[in-house]
């Protein structure tokens, strides 16, 4: 009998403690972003209050809820997750591309992008989510580049950019031993097509320019349309 009693205490007291965990997460679940036009509101937890990160996000469109767990985004209202609204592959439906921020401080900007695409289904039309190749794989596959006391060297495929960086007078324990991208990665949508920017950086505070990598959406995924290198 008073195995049974205890029994029973403990699940109230696993329950109520179930509930209160539900609670507590239930009251930070919140929209940090919404666009209008495309009808979707983004809910995220604020689990890592620490490092103050949003995780655990859902996405509310077309009367359904989509789910992206492993989704990140600082608190920071300033960099709040960007909902974009545009037809990036010529086809019927506009595209959703979601923006998020990672990351961001002096000469930094730590992006990343979720394109979702409008697809007929057995179950009706749905938004799914295509593969956007990773900037910073791009570049290493396709921008090659040297850098000395004197000059910093970009070059994509036969175009060369050489910019004189001794006048800077930079001491060359400042400088990096190759020009270096990826503490600011952007992404935007511009005349209806994707476009990464990335910074280049020759030391810890200066930066020489920017590769700018245009997207095209060719066999299921976007990939590279054009590469430029845009110095400062």
């Amino acid at each position: 009998m008073w195995h049974k009693i205890l029994f029973l205490l403990v699940m109230i007291n696993a329950i109520s403690n179930y509930q209160s965990m539900t609670t507590v997460f239930a009251q930070y679940k919140k929209v940090i972003s919404k666009s209008e036009e495309a009808n979707v509101f983004l809910y995220a937890t604020q689990l890592d209050r620490k490092n103050g990160m949003y995780r655990d996000f859902e996405m509310k469109i077309d009367g359904g809820t989509r789910y992206f767990p492993y989704w990140m985004n600082v608190t920071n209202p300033t960099y709040a997750p960007r909902i974009l609204y545009n037809d990036l592959n010529q086809g019927e439906n506009k595209d959703l591309t979601i923006v998020l921020t990672k990351g961001y401080g002096t000469g930094v900007l730590d992006s990343e992008v979720h394109v979702l695409n409008k697809s007929q289904t057995n179950i009706g039309e749905i938004y799914e989510e295509v593969l956007v190749d990773n900037p910073i794989a791009i570049i290493l596959k396709n921008v090659k580049t040297k850098l000395t006391q004197h000059e910093a060297v970009v070059s994509i495929g036969d175009k060369n950019t050489v910019i004189n960086i001794g006048k800077f007078q930079i001491p060359p324990d400042h400088l990096f031993k190759d020009v270096a991208f990826g503490s600011i990665v952007k992404f935007d949508v511009v005349d209806n097509q994707l476009v990464a920017s990335i910074g280049a950086q020759i030391t810890p505070a200066m930066f020489i320019g920017t590769i700018e990598i245009t997207y095209e959406f060719k066999d299921k995924m976007y990939q590279p349309k054009k590469i430029e290198f845009k110095s400062d």
